[in-house]
């Protein structure tokens, strides 16, 4: 591949990337960052128009651009994500919720069916419901069964946040949040990258977990972790516990009397959601020709959302459902809009380094800037994929420090997709090991200052230091093995 000429653009793009790591390291927000940035390449952009006014006019064009393609590119995943939060809300609201995870607790016979029941089941939740709605569903159901039954709490906060934060959410297999955000800022299709966000999740999950239950079976044995007796078993609030207060965790954790249709709905929506899961998956297998995929698979997810909010509303509120359903509406809204409002001017800027967002946003003509700086430097790398590997499995992690996991996929997803293209490598591989590297790290299981170590440790009752503290060496070697077989599967 030819090696291209860099222009100042190409300099300046280069210049805000190294300013977004040095913000990550300091724990602060890379949004300014990546506004500014943004704007300067609007300024310097060979489409920008002559005369000064017209220049200053086009630059904060290309902001609201940047800003709107990255709206357009993730808002079907918002819309899914907010549909089935008010879903979950309405179920909520006929305490059908609780009742839907209920009988887990038949299978929780000792601490250890315990700790699996508990992970298992957070994981099933997470990837229909995304694990911070999912964390106080499944918490305040079956963590206080599971400290009945000998589970410490620490060992019940590492479980749902292994299974749930960790590797759904890495993963994330039904929605797809993250998948779409990373393929997208790596120019590349979303089916090309899940297998492999799926395979590298459960690699790190897997090896997390056991090395988690090893240590905390050891100092249980040894009395470094109190085994919990019936009396002292209690979990707290989420919205007590947690960094800020979550409106959307801390109403789903509320006691609600069961309803007449309670029950018809623990059953009917359960069902549905696996029975889309495996036509997803069985049409992907036996008829390829008719799989249901991308969009596809998100609007199939969405519409039965709404479909079943709709019915679910109706059976909570009766006569005013129309008003329950606004107020069930609004919070899945805002519950989606918080977590990907930070993370649009993020991917605004990250999505200009690939040429096809950076012409929808500057004009024909307009180079992938970070495309063809990793062009550039993949001749130096030369094919090399360890150095690739690791390299992409730090950066996410470093990206992941801010605590919010996300906010790290646009640049995994662009460096992945520029350095792949270089160096000559399957793109799909090292963007989706970036991903569960950043989400690991940031989503989350190693930043104690992120939401989801502090939703999980807080509705277990322990320490949100004392959970990364656990995590830590299990991850980072799950982590390991996982960069390893990304280097066997590029070589």
């Amino acid at each position: 591949m030819e090696q291209v000429q860099l222009t100042l653009s190409h300099w300046v793009f280069l210049l805000v990337i190294l300013s977004i790591f040095v913000s990550i390291g300091f724990r602060k927000g890379v949004i300014v960052p990546s506004i500014v940035g943004t704007l300067m390449l609007g300024l310097l952009s060979d489409n920008s128009p002559d005369g000064f006014l017209n220049s200053i006019i086009f630059g904060v064009q290309v902001v609201f651009r940047a800003l709107l393609n990255a709206g357009e590119s993730l808002f079907d995943i918002m819309l899914v994500i907010a549909l089935m939060v008010a879903m979950l809300k309405s179920l909520q609201a006929q305490g059908a919720d609780k009742m839907m995870v209920a009988p887990m607790r038949k299978l929780m016979v000792g601490p250890w069916t315990a700790f699996f029941v508990l992970g298992i089941t957070m994981y099933i939740a997470a990837a229909f419901f995304w694990p911070t709605p999912a964390v106080a569903l499944v918490g305040t159901v079956l963590i206080p069964v599971a400290m009945q039954v000998g589970l410490p709490a620490i060992g019940a906060a590492v479980a749902v946040n292994l299974f749930g934060h960790g590797m759904a959410l890495a993963a994330d297999p039904v929605i797809q949040g993250a998948n779409r955000l990373t393929a997208g800022a790596a120019g590349i299709d979303v089916q090309q990258i899940l297998p492999y966000s799926m395979l590298f999740s459960l690699i790190v999950g897997v090896v997390a977990i056991a090395i988690a239950v090893y240590t905390i079976r050891r100092d249980m044995k040894s009395g470094a972790i109190e085994i919990p007796k019936g009396d002292t078993v209690f979990t707290k609030p989420v919205e007590e516990t947690a960094v800020g207060r979550d409106t959307t965790a801390g109403a789903i954790a509320e006691e609600v009397p069961p309803g007449q249709y309670a029950k018809l709905f623990a059953i009917a929506v359960p069902i549905v959601l696996l029975s889309i899961a495996l036509l997803m998956i069985y049409r992907a297998v036996f008829l390829p020709d008719q799989a249901i995929r991308g969009g596809g698979a998100t609007a199939l997810l969405g519409g039965s959302a709404t479909v079943l909010l709709v019915l679910s509303s109706f059976a909570a509120h009766g006569s005013k459902a129309l008003d329950g359903i606004s107020t069930h509406t609004r919070d899945g809204f805002f519950f989606a809009i918080k977590i990907f409002a930070p993370i649009i001017p993020i991917a605004g800027f990250f999505f200009l380094g690939h040429p096809g967002h950076a012409e929808t946003v500057m004009g024909s003509g307009t180079p992938g800037f970070l495309f063809d700086i990793g062009n550039n430097i993949g001749q130096y790398i030369d094919g090399n994929v360890v150095l690739l590997a690791f390299g992409i499995a730090v950066i996410g992690l470093l990206s992941g420090m801010d605590g919010s996991g996300f906010s790290g996929l646009p640049l995994v997803g662009s460096l992945s997709g520029a350095l792949g293209t270089g160096a000559g490598v399957d793109i799909a591989v090292l963007a989706a090991l970036g991903q569960v590297c950043a989400i690991f790290a940031g989503g989350g299981t190693l930043a104690a200052w992120a939401f989801g170590v502090a939703a999980d440790a807080g509705i277990a009752g322990v320490n949100p230091q004392e959970l990364v503290r656990r995590n830590f060496v299990p991850v980072m070697t799950g982590v390991l093995i996982a960069t390893v077989v990304a280097i066997i599967i590029m070589i």
